[in-house]
């Protein structure tokens, strides 16, 4: 799925799940684990997936890499829906390096018995990753849900990786009746509610970016009403009542 020109999205969709992670019921509907890849003079891959759908994950990014070669593996969240592949990229593609926060690297030791010492770039809030004509400028995003989270912006095309932000329940190739928000609600709150002050913290640093795309690694890719789902968050995570005047939209508006 193309999201701008240079900006793919190379996820994977979970019919099989029911429980996921062992108690939010997704039976009816499914899961989406979202991957990325930007095309600049360099390559870089935003996120892997799932251990179940690693292969099918592998196979999406040949086929856009088009006998190219990826040089980076950003990691923005460490949750192993998001990178069981890792060890199996770096398998497959030797030169690339992995890019991640100094705490996601510590969570590679555990999971796969290395932190690829050879091959990692650590970066933190501010850093940016020049990939000739794209870049990303990480954003420390801790908390959201899990400490070792940064998200990325890409300022060329105006695109934000936002990890588990913006997030929802459901396979992107099933079109929810109830729209975004009734999922991403009850995502939003099993998953990241109690980390409130934290949401507020990015959400204060996004307010400076200028955002026309949001890419989450659950859900849809977002592309308008860019503002509503902002708002949305805000009011998530300040505890605050949507009023009647703030009507919810019937569906996300994504890529194609």
């Amino acid at each position: 799925m193309e999201i701008t020109k240079d900006i793919r999205y190379i996820g994977v969709d979970d019919h099989d799940i029911d429980l996921f992670e062992g108690q939010y019921d997704v039976s009816e509907n499914g899961m989406a684990y979202n991957s990325y890849v930007i095309l600049g003079e360099k390559i870089a891959v935003a996120d892997s997936v799932d251990g179940g759908f690693v292969d099918e994950w592998l196979g999406n990014l040949e086929t856009v890499l088009d006998g190219r070669t990826p040089d980076y593996l950003v990691i923005h969240h460490m949750e192993p829906d998001h990178s069981a592949g890792i060890a199996a990229f770096m398998e497959r593609y030797p030169q690339a390096q992995i890019v991640a926060s100094m705490g996601a690297f510590r969570m590679m030791v555990n999971y796969f018995g290395t932190d690829f010492p050879e091959r990692k770039m650590v970066v933190k809030e501010g850093d940016v990753l020049d990939l000739g004509g794209h870049s990303l400028t990480f954003v420390g995003a801790p908390n959201v849900h899990w400490p070792e989270v940064l998200f990325s912006y890409e300022a060329t095309d105006k695109v934000l990786f936002s990890a588990d932000g913006f997030g929802k329940f459901g396979a992107n190739d099933i079109e929810d009746p109830e729209g975004w928000a009734c999922e991403a609600r009850r995502y939003y709150f099993g998953i990241v509610g109690k980390f409130g002050k934290f949401v507020q913290a990015v959400l204060k640093k996004a307010a400076d970016l200028d955002i026309q795309v949001i890419c989450p690694l659950h859900g849809p890719v977002l592309t308008e009403n860019l503002g509503y789902y902002l708002d949305t968050y805000n009011t998530w995570s300040s505890y605050q009542p949507r009023t009647r005047a703030s009507p919810l939209p019937t569906r996300a508006s994504t890529a194609t």
